[in-house]
Order: C-alpha cells, then sequence, then structure tokens
C-alpha cells in the first residue's frame, strides 16, 4: 500500500472504484471533509442533552423504536446493537470486496448527515491502512434497513471484537489492532448505527460483478471476434451502416470493435468470393445486437452504483441546518437490486452465446473444422466434453439470472415488511461471472485451435497477438490430454483482464468514467 487514495466525500468515479478493487491503495480523507463531521456530530450531544426522544439515538431500533433508553446506557446500547446484529453466515467477503466496503462506508458516513464522530471514520481509515481487513460473512442481509449483519462485522473489527483478516489470515481484531498501535472505539450515541445501516455491502457485491461484466464483455467480443474467422465467417454483418440505422449506441461501439478486430485477416480475405454461405448464424452474425445491448445495461447499471457509491443510505439522517434527525428509508437496496438483476441478465446473455459459438465451432457440418476440433476425431474426443462443461455452466446462470429482487420477505416483526434482496441480488454475480468467464475462456481455446487448422492463412494482427497470449500458456491440441488445466489457463486470462489488455485501446472510451 505505497499509494494513498484521497476520498472527497461524494465525488467517487467509476475508475477510483475500480482501482481500490483491483488493488490496496491507502485511504486519506479530504481534510476539508471534517468540518461536516464534527458539525453533524455535535448535533447529536445537543440532542443527547436536551432529552428528546429521537430513534436510534436514545431508543431501541426497528420494532423496539418506542423504548426510551437512559443516557447513561447509550454507549451500552450501541455496543449491544453491534453484538447482537453481527450474526453473518457462510464465507468470508473478499478483501478486494470489502476495501470497496469501507471505502464508501467512509465516503458516505464523511458527508456530514450520519452524526458520527470524526476519530471513529479516522479508527476505520487507520485500520484499513494497516492491512486490517474485517471478517464479514457474506450472507445475513436482505438488503433493507441496511445490510444490517454484515456492516456489523465490519463494525467489530474497529471495536477490537471478533476477527479480522491479516495478510490473508485470520487473527483476533483486539491483537490486530494493538500491534498496529490502533486504540478500539467506543461508540457514542447514534453511531453504531449510523456504522451498520446502508448499502455499502449490496453495492460493493454488485460493483464487483460490473467490473468483472467489463472484463467478460471485453473478453467474449475478442473471442467472439476470433471464433468468426475460425469458422470462416462473414464480417459484412459489422458494417457501419447497418447499425447507424437501428440506432442503438451499445450495438454501434461493439460492431466498430469487431471491426477493427477482424480488419486485415488473411482468413477473411481467402472467402470473400465465391463463399457458397449466404449467411452466418446468429451466434456470429448478431454478436454487435447481444453484446452491444450487453454493454448498454452494464452501463445503465454502473450509471445506479456510481450513484449509490457516492450516496449517504443510513438513518435516521442529521440535518445541521435545521437541528433535526429525520428517519426515512434511504438504506432501501431497490436500486442496486435494479443495477444488478440487469447486470445478471447481461452476464448470463454472454456466457449464453458465447456456448453457441463453441457448440458451431465443434460441429463440422457448419464450421467446416474437423469434428470436435481434434486431429484423429474418434480415437481423440478433442473438444466434445469441454463444450458439455460450457453448456452445463451458461445452464446453470440461468437460473441464477431470476432477478432477484421480486423477491421480499418481512422481518422484525413486520416493522421492515418490504425488502430489496440486493445483496444476494450482487452477491450471486461473481458465481455467475465466473462460470461466464469459463464458457469463453473454452470458447478461446476452440476458436485459437480452429484459426490453427486455416494456417497458413492468418487471423488479423490484433487477434494473432491475443492468439500468441493463449499459446504461451497452452499448446495446441493435437491429440486427447488432461484438459481442465488448459481451460483454467484460459478462464483465468479472462477474469484477470490479460486478454482483453491486448486490445485495451478499443475499449477505454467503452464505460463511464
Amino acid at each position: 500500500m505505497s499509494t494513498t487514495f484521497t476520498i472527497q466525500p461524494g465525488q467517487f468515479k467509476l475508475a477510483d472504484l475500480r482501482a481500490i478493487w483491483q488493488k490496496p491503495f491507502k485511504l486519506a480523507l479530504a481534510e476539508s471533509a471534517y468540518s461536516a463531521i464534527n458539525e453533524s456530530s455535535a448535533t447529536i450531544d445537543r440532542i443527547v442533552a436536551k432529552g428528546d426522544a429521537a430513534y436510534g439515538i436514545n431508543t431501541g431500533f426497528g420494532k423496539l423504536a418506542k423504548t426510551r433508553i437512559p443516557d447513561e446506557d447509550l454507549e451500552l446500547l450501541q455496543k449491544n446493537l453491534i453484538l447482537s446484529h453481527s450474526v453473518g453466515s457462510g464465507e468470508l467477503i473478499s478483501d478486494e470486496v470489502v476495501r470497496l466496503i469501507i471505502a464508501m462506508k467512509i465516503a458516505s458516513l464523511a458527508r456530514g448527515f450520519s452524526g458520527i464522530r470524526a476519530s471513529v471514520i479516522d479508527t476505520m481509515i487507520a485500520a484499513y491502512n494497516a492491512g486490517i481487513m474485517p471478517a464479514i460473512p457474506v450472507k445475513g442481509s436482505v438488503g433493507a434497513s441496511g445490510d444490517l449483519a454484515p456492516l456489523s462485522h465490519m463494525t467489530l473489527a474497529i471495536m477490537g471484537e471478533g476477527q479480522v483478516r491479516v495478510d490473508g489470515k485470520m487473527v483476533d481484531a483486539k491483537e490486530a489492532l494493538a500491534k498496529a498501535g490502533i486504540t478500539p472505539v467506543v461508540l457514542a450515541a447514534k453511531e453504531g448505527l449510523a456504522l451498520i445501516n446502508g448499502t455499502q455491502v449490496s453495492t460493493a457485491l454488485a460493483l464487483n460483478g460490473l467490473f468483472l461484466a467489463e472484463r467478460l464483455l471485453e473478453a467474449a467480443t475478442i473471442t467472439g471476434a476470433l471464433s468468426v474467422d475460425a469458422a470462416k465467417g462473414s464480417d459484412a454483418p459489422f458494417d457501419p451502416r447497418i447499425h447507424a440505422v437501428r440506432g442503438q449506441p451499445g450495438q454501434i461501439a461493439t460492431a466498430n470493435i469487431y471491426r477493427t478486430l477482424l480488419s486485415g485477416s488473411e482468413i477473411r480475405q481467402s472467402h470473400l468470393v465465391n463463399d457458397e454461405r449466404v449467411q452466418d448464424p446468429y451466434c456470429l452474425r448478431c454478436q454487435p445486437q447481444v453484446m452491444g445491448a450487453c454493454l448498454d445495461i452494464i452501463n445503465n447499471a454502473a450509471r445506479t452504483l456510481l450513484t449509490e457509491a457516492n450516496a449517504v443510505t443510513d438513518n435516521p439522517l442529521v440535518f445541521v441546518d435545521t437541528n433535526e434527525v429525520i428517519s426515512g428509508g434511504n438504506f432501501h437496496a431497490e436500486p442496486v437490486a435494479f443495477a444488478a438483476d440487469t447486470l445478471a441478465l447481461a452476464i448470463a446473455e454472454i456466457g449464453s452465446i458465447s456456448e453457441r459459438r463453441i457448440a458451431l465451432l465443434i460441429d463440422s457440418s457448419i464450421s467446416g473444422l474437423p469434428p470436435f476440433l481434434v486431429p484423429s476425431s474418434g480415437l481423440n474426443s478433442g473438444f466434445m466434453i469441454a463444450h458439455v462443461t460450457a453448456a452445463a455452466l451458461a445452464s446453470e446462470n440461468k437460473s441464477h439470472a431470476h432477478p432477484a429482487s421480486v423477491d421480499t420477505i418481512p422481518t422484525s416483526a413486520n416493522q421492515e415488511d418490504h425488502v430489496s434482496m440486493a445483496t444476494y441480488a450482487g452477491r450471486r454475480l461473481h458465481e455467475m461471472a465466473h462460470n461466464t468467464a469459463t464458457i469463453v475462456g473454452i470458447e478461446l481455446l476452440a476458436a485459437a485451435q480452429g484459426v490453427d487448422f486455416h494456417a497458413p492463412l492468418k487471423t488479423s494482427s490484433s487477434l494473432s497477438t491475443v492468439h500468441a497470449l493463449l499459446r504461451s500458456k497452452v499448446a495446441f491440441y493435437d491429440k486427447d490430454r488432461f484438459f481442465a488445466p488448459d481451460i483454467e489457463a484460459a478462464k483465468n486470462l479472462v477474469v484477470d483482464g490479460a486478454l482483453s489488455a491486448q486490445c485495451a485501446d478499443l475499449y477505454s472510451h467503452l464505460y463511464l468514467d
């Protein structure tokens, strides 16, 4: 963590969030933020001193909001809140997602509407910069009243309770803080509620899905173009005039990418004249229409998630100008759930059309290539069962893509009677993305194999670079061998962004800044 990223509350760009997701940075908070933080905290002090009942400050929570808590018990109230709400289950959220959660929570609290002391925020920053990652179970939130359970586990870390991860190892939070010279916080009135109300976990999980979806779209356009050459398909469907008359922006942008990727291909030049095929199957011909639609909904989701990353989503909110604390429902993560659901559609469709291209390539009656893309088929099964794996994963994604946002279940004795399920909506994107990355990885292997069969004719310069990258990891499939490691290597090129990095200039303008 050598580089420092300074958080300007309410001013995250997607590029900032991508950077935090990709690798650790030290965090700092802009000095200009502290005035609003201090004024908000002082407002809470005045309300406590006045003695009037105010939700979450000197009352119970949820259905217990009518229970007045004596002033001498307010610190215990906040501690009990965190302990009782730390009820998550399942595997722990990965460090890259935890980094997003903490950065967004700091930014939200620092906008000055949450009534939390600067010292608590500073402790969060200090723990983060010391490499102390809260151990946050991924399950246990319904995406309304905030991500209460997972954010409680986040809060435990700065209280010196529970466990944390340091350098990938589990240690007691108290021990980790002591080793870093950090004093655990004792939460004051409202602070526990401010920390655990909010949509930061749902949003971080959805952002993880967004950033993976971007990599999938990039890799799938590259592999799709390579499949066009492997199958001796036509580049005519990518003619800009076709896409201009429809006007869909994603379609226009991706058609341009396919044209660029295939430009200069010797394989394409070899069948420009007297090609007996009039039209290619949809999985080749309609790539701009499908991938362009995926691009558009990826960008729509990105707009929603960027807004949410900069939002104040806890409850109640402190308005310093009128000295009021007002209860509302910004913790309801319906926008995040909708964004995650549309990302699920894009991820599933990218994998679905990729699986169809694999099926085309292994079918010699359509592709004109050796059956199952291997010499001496019969003796060798080649890509036969690799395609079955792709089909299994594509089908699995269809089930995962069912919208989470249409579900709801009442909680808290029917006080919280409509919820978003945004946390699950975001969580399932990771598995879906890895399913699709495997499918695209298998297509990459198949398309490269097909191109090899056309030697000495070469594909385009751009695609030859991609082909060479793959061949540096995976050899030509000349006979049956243990295939799973090859698929994993190709998948990793997709997930890590190494594949699309070969053509980075084509993609830099596609997404929101």
